[in-house]
């Protein structure tokens, strides 16, 4: 018998244990999203995803379920990093956390600035606001060790409290008509979740159990079903003790045991999936005038410029002003390149794009179209900033 070859099976393995892996699925599943939507496959590809199963469609099970599972992430990461991670302490959270400020005023500044003339354009204000920490922890893996460990460090922190900002947004300003029935529910059984944790209940059905009620009465209440996520991933327990890599301590936590559950099912399903029922853009009738929309302009000026300004010049603000350092090893021109990666915003714009303009199919293609321009100009120029930003400090 010829020895079976596992060589396959363990490319895939490297593959993904790659940082820069979940970032090239998203992108591979947004240029595919693309491709479908602009061949014959197209009607079929639009029409599957407007197709109910139950009662939502395609589309909203995974915008509003699947996704939930990716803030569910997301939420786990916020708490783990601020409890015992790289944002435990205020003098790590001060330089990513002013950087993030800047890296949302900014962008949405310009956004309005755009389009300040337009009422309903104006609820597309956030959508710049957004870094894609996927896309851009993969460009900046591409540069292997010509980048600092202290500056992927930082990128990290920064993007956690950006998403955190971003998860605050939409639950203030994109709300719907609320449910005081089910919003009743919601909080009540939140408030369960929170006694189990406080009784130090390690199991973890009982919060799962609780987790997908919640999603059903969030759904429900009027607010945004994937902030359930976020909420559910609060209240899971994390023993701060002891070795980060010990399996006893992932088996006594809770939140550590799901996150290492979903660190590759988000990334390399649920994030592609969602980039490839969102990204889809049709360029019949897509004309010049599309591409220099004022919310085009908005969106893509928001990332490319707002986010470059923003985050960089916080930055120079904040270490120059005695508030906090840079991160260990790193110059100016890196922290620009930090800057201009920052301006990709593909998952999170996305998003909010989707909820800003939910019943204008035109306007949510010019948020695509700026998003998409921007991402990758941003992903290109940040990682040619990077490529030769080595040497000395620049002031």
């Amino acid at each position: 018998m010829r020895p079976v070859n596992w060589l396959p099976l363990q490319r895939i393995r490297d593959f993904m244990d790659n940082e820069a892996a979940g970032g090239l699925m998203l992108m591979a599943a947004a240029a595919l999203a693309l491709v479908v939507a602009n061949s014959p496959l197209g009607p079929n590809y639009f029409g599957a995803l407007q197709a109910y199963a139950g009662p939502l469609s395609v589309q909203h099970w995974i915008n509003d379920g699947l996704m939930a599972v990716f803030f569910l992430l997301v939420g786990l990461e916020i708490k783990r990093e601020a409890l015992d991670g790289e944002l435990a302490t205020w003098p790590q959270r001060i330089l990513p956390g002013v950087c993030a400020l800047g890296g949302m005023l900014v962008p949405a500044l310009i956004y309005m600035a755009f389009n300040h003339a337009d009422g309903e354009a104006l609820r597309g204000w956030a959508i710049p606001t957004a870094t894609d920490i996927a896309f851009a922890l993969g460009v900046l893996s591409l540069l292997g060790d010509r980048v600092p460990v202290s500056l992927k460090v930082f990128l990290t922190a920064l993007a956690i409290i950006d998403d955190l900002g971003a998860v605050l947004i939409i639950a203030i300003f994109y709300t719907s008509e609320l449910s005081p029935l089910y919003l009743f529910g919601a909080l009540a059984v939140l408030a369960l979740l929170v006694f189990l944790n406080r009784s130090n209940v390690r199991m973890l059905w009982p919060y799962l159990l609780l987790g997908a009620i919640l999603w059903v009465l969030v759904l429900k209440s009027g607010i945004h079903a994937t902030l359930a996520g976020v909420a559910l991933a609060l209240t899971l327990p994390l023993d701060a003790t002891g070795n980060d890599a010990s399996d006893d301590r992932e088996a006594n936590s809770p939140l550590l045991r799901v996150e290492h559950a979903l660190h590759r099912g988000v990334p390399f399903l649920i994030i592609p999936i969602f980039g490839f029922a969102n990204a889809g853009l049709s360029f019949a009738g897509i004309g010049f005038h599309h591409l220099v929309a004022p919310l085009t302009l908005g969106v893509a000026g928001g990332l490319l410029v707002g986010k470059l300004i923003g985050i960089f010049g916080f930055a120079v603000l904040a270490v120059k002003l005695g508030f906090a350092r840079l991160p260990a090893g790193a110059n100016w021109f890196q922290m620009i390149g930090i800057a201009a990666l920052c301006g990709i915003g593909f998952t999170m714009s996305l998003f909010i794009g989707l909820l800003a303009f939910a019943g204008n199919p035109l306007l949510q293609d010019e948020v695509k179209i700026g998003i998409l321009g921007a991402s990758l100009i941003a992903g290109v120029m940040g990682w040619l900033i990077l490529r030769f930003s080595a040497g000395p400090p620049l002031w």
